[in-house]
């Protein structure tokens, strides 16, 4: 590891961080390994937060760079006209489009 206060390298990053990160990633795996297991796991597989989900896995392997900025785009609501009223409204963490 470099000297205290220095410049970190990537190895130095990869050292620090990756039991962490392993640990999340598991985490990943049995939250969806337990939709699988339970009954109505169609419906779950076929809701917008699985789906945005499963879009944001593909975008932190294959994006290059920005993955927190691609993410953080694909999670979001992109409309620009203020609602009338958010009374009643839960907050998902994922957008779910446009109302039908």
């Amino acid at each position: 590891m470099s000297a205290p206060y220095g410049p970190m390298r990537a190895i130095d990053i990869l050292d620090l961080y990756f039991i962490e990160n392993r640990s999340r990633i598991m985490d990943i795996a049995a939250f969806l390994d337990r939709i699988d297991r339970y009954e109505g796991a169609d419906e779950a597989r076929a809701d917008f937060r699985y789906q945005a989900f499963l879009r944001i896995l593909e975008i932190t392997r294959d994006a290059t760079k920005d993955r927190a900025k691609a993410v953080q785009i694909a999670l979001s609501d992109p409309t620009t006209e203020p609602l009338d009223s958010a009374v009643g409204m839960k907050a998902y963490g994922a957008w779910q489009g446009e109302a039908k």
